[in-house]
């Protein structure tokens, strides 16, 4: 590829470390560059033109699917217990006031929604917050808190209840929850080589997951067992037909709860 680079939009949290380790080195062979910021932030720059393709939640995708294409054959998803989304809790979820919703991603919202929303009081009140569990459980009687944060999450308290958001899906749905996929601006061309390149990065990205687990513990102060585990153990970077049923699954819900305005097509390039 030549010319301008293609500016490619990642999330920084940990199940995205073995797949930004392997495209970092892609990157300038391939013709882009990458850029890291929050979930939410990436989607909103994917929209409006500030980037070329990104590693979008799941729910922005499907919120505009009719104006991208993904890449084939990757994804980060899951399938049961993930320890990445939670909703924790200080009071019986229908007894709570007022929920702080993680402002880093809005697939997790939807999925809370679609799971727990009729547990939940009528009256209750969706705060968007800063992910500091604490401070969210300070104002509020309970939290959604996602990626590395919940991974740090280990309630000090037998009054607090915690709720894994992968398990909870997994137990009603059956299927695997597609959290992130990579979407792809109109107008944007991908050459084979990189759109092959960029769909096996989770294959390739396996091979770094020792590494990555180790770095992440040593910046962090999580183990690099948990680290590890989590990677090997609890995430999934192939984007096939499991995980392709999961992603029209949610697709569906969302659409029935109004957090999608229609039932878009899931195209590829």
């Amino acid at each position: 590829m030549t010319g301008k680079l293609l500016r490619f939009g990642f999330h920084g949290f940990l199940n995205a470390q073995p797949l930004l380790t392997v495209l970092s080195r892609l990157a300038t062979q391939a013709g882009f560059e990458i850029v890291v910021d929050t979930p939410a932030v990436v989607a909103e720059m994917l929209m409006s033109g500030r980037l070329d393709l990104a590693m979008v939640p799941s729910a922005e995708y499907l919120r505009v699917a009719g104006e991208y294409k993904l890449v084939p054959g990757l994804c980060i998803a899951s399938r049961g217990p993930v320890s990445t989304v939670l909703l924790v809790a200080k009071t019986p979820l229908d007894q709570a006031r007022s929920l702080a919703l993680d402002e880093r991603s809005r697939t997790s919202v939807a999925l809370l929604k679609i799971l727990y929303g009729d547990r939940f009081s009528p009256a209750i009140e969706y705060r968007p917050a800063r992910p500091d569990l604490a401070e969210m459980l300070r104002v509020h009687d309970a939290a959604l808190i996602i990626g590395d944060q919940a991974l740090n999450a280990v309630p000090v308290t037998g009054n607090l209840s915690v709720h894994d958001l992968g398990e909870e899906w997994f137990r009603i749905a059956g299927r695997t929850f597609v959290h992130a996929v990579v979407a792809v601006r109109p107008g944007v061309f991908l050459d084979g080589r990189t759109l092959e390149r960029i769909g096996s990065a989770g294959q390739e990205g396996a091979r770094e997951i020792a590494t990555v687990a180790q770095a992440h513990s040593e910046r962090t102060g999580v183990s690099r067992e948990i680290c590890e585990g989590y990677l090997r153990e609890k995430i999934i970077y192939r984007l096939g037909a499991e995980e392709l049923d999961g992603l029209e699954h949610f697709r569906d819900l969302c659409h029935e709860r109004g957090l999608v305005p229609q039932k878009y097509p899931i195209r590829f390039l």
